[in-house]
This record gives C-alpha cells, structure tokens and sequence, in this order.
C-alpha cells in the first residue's frame, strides 16, 4: 500500500483494447498529497487512457492503480469518493442555472445542507462564478462552463482532482484566467492535480512535475526547470535548404546527434559549452543555405519536441 503521502500510484499500468491496441504500456510514476503533476504528450500518446485507469472509467489490463492508497479497479466506490474529474467535453445541464447545477451535485453527494451551500458560494466567488450563479448554463461563455465544472468538482472537497485537457477551445486569456483559479484552489484546499494538457505554458505554471508521454510510455518525468536545464543553456535555431548537410555541420562543430533535432526546414541545437560563434561559423560556412539562425534560452516547447519529435538517426 502507498504510504499516506502518496495520493496517486501507478505501477507498470498498461491498456490494450481490442485488435491488438496498445494504448498505454506499463506506465509508473506517483503523485505526493497536494502536489501538481501534469501529463504532457501528443494526441493518442495515451494521457486520458492513463487518467480512465485511475478514476475507474478504464479497466487496467495490467498493472497497479492506487489512489489515496485505496486499490482503484479492486475500490471503485472508495475511489470515487476521494476524487472528482473535470473532463474535455463539458458536462452540464444546459436549461438549468449554475446554481441548480451545482446544487443538483450537492444533492447526488448528500451535502445539501448550509456547509454545502456555504462551500458552494465560497468557492464561486473565488473563481469569480457568483454574478453568473442564477443565469441559465445555456447562456454562459466557454470560459463560465469551465469555471463552473471546477467549482463542481471540488463541491465534494476531493483529495485528488483529475483535469483532463480542461481549456481545450478556449482563447489564450481564458486559459490564463482558469490557471490562475486553479493556483488559488490549490493554495485554498491543498488539493492534489493530475492534468494533462497540450500547452507547455499550463504545464509549466501549475504543475510542480512533469510526465512526458510518447506512444503509451513515459519518456521523461521531472520538474520543470529540471527538464529544462536537460538542454543545456542556450539553444541554435537555424532554418536551412539542406537539414541533412546542415546536421552534418553541426556534429563537425562538436554536437552530439542527440543534442541535434530536425523538423521542416529547422534545424535546433543544444549548446553545451560550445561558442555559438563557432558553430555558426561552421554552418554559414558549410553551403547549406542558411535563411535565418537565432539563439535563445530553452523552453518547454523544446523539451517536448525532443522528447516527441524524435532524435537524428545516426545515418543521416
């Protein structure tokens, strides 16, 4: 059993579905109580398939699922009942006001009753939700719903939230407005966080680790200054005619392969103690047409890239 630090363990957690589908293979990592960690990978990479095996909408097909130290497939009520979900696609009662909606969810966890509605009211002004409590959901923004689904998933005071994408259509100040709510949440309840998102920004705002998914694996777990001190302090970014030749270039100027990535007609590099002087005197004077070169700090968009995009052959 997971110590009572742990709010989440998975251990060599997999999922095939039938036709022979590997949709995640043998994933482990953990989660401390109050801690924000956050799922990053691809379309298909397996992030909602990982969160469905720990809040007991996907069976494991192998593999260890723990929350609150409670066995997940094995404790499905009791799992249920440390937890909530704010999934993708918004779910909610369209003709009903928010606050029929979030009463209604009192109601279902048998807290109706002064503390409930005092927590409701709580928790909406902190999100700024109360100007819009008694209008019908029909009417709200995007943005409201969202903010509305993270005050419901809190009603129950849950020792562990899954965020599954949760600003997904939504325009970059919205999503920051939601993050900035959700730091204050955390702050305000201690909640423990397990997001998966597709913007590197959330991800490194909120989430104190980081997990990198690549076709159902783990390719990278770590904090997120940690990931990113992973490349070194300055990065070359240089768009070419020829990738090939200018790789070629680059490892003559000392880079190893595995510092080198290629997308398009851009070529990116990890500078570890080598001058960018020299590299890019090596490259301009290599007849690779150059059409621009830059250096900058790393950022997370690097990291996933990297981790994601694939390495250079060792051929090319």
């Amino acid at each position: 059993m997971s110590a009572p630090s742990t709010a989440i363990e998975a251990a060599g957690l997999e999922k095939t579905y039938p036709g022979d589908v590997h949709a995640v293979r043998g994933i482990s990592f953990e989660v401390a109580a109050g801690e924000a960690f956050g799922l990053l990978g691809p379309n298909g990479a397996g992030k909602t398939t990982t969160i469905g095996m720990l809040n007991t909408t996907v069976t494991p097909t192998s593999g260890r699922a723990l929350l609150g130290g409670k066995d997940v497939p094995k404790d499905p009520m009791g799992t249920r009942a440390i937890s909530s979900v704010v999934f993708q696609d918004a779910l909610v009662d369209l003709p009903l006001t928010g606050r029929q909606n979030l009463e209604l969810h009192l109601r279902l966890w048998g807290a109706n009753n002064a503390r409930g509605r005092a927590w409701l009211n709580e928790l909406s002004e902190v999100v700024g939700l109360t100007d819009y409590l008694d209008r019908p959901v029909a009417t709200y923004s995007g943005g409201q719903r969202r903010r509305m689904e993270i005050v419901r998933a809190l009603l129950s005071e849950p020792q562990v939230v899954f965020l599954d994408e949760p600003t997904v259509g939504l325009d970059t100040r919205i999503r920051h407005d939601l993050f900035d709510v959700l730091a204050t949440l955390r702050e305000r309840t201690g909640v423990t966080i397990l997001l998966t998102t597709h913007y590197l920004d959330e991800a490194e705002r909120l989430c104190d680790r980081i997990a990198v998914i690549e076709a159902g694996r783990i390719v990278a777990c770590d904090t997120p200054a940690n990931l990113l001190g992973a490349l070194g302090d300055e990065v070359l970014e240089v768009r070419v005619d020829d990738t090939a030749l200018a790789v070629q270039l680059l490892r003559f100027a000392g880079i190893p392969e595995d510092d080198i990535l290629v997308i398009g007609s851009t070529v990116t590099a990890s500078l570890r103690g080598i001058s960018d002087d020299k590299v890019l005197q090596q490259v301009r004077g290599g007849g690779v047409g150059l059409r621009s070169a830059t250096t900058r700090t790393p950022t997370l968009d690097d990291v996933y890239l990297r981790m994601t995009g694939g390495q250079i052959a060792a051929d090319e």
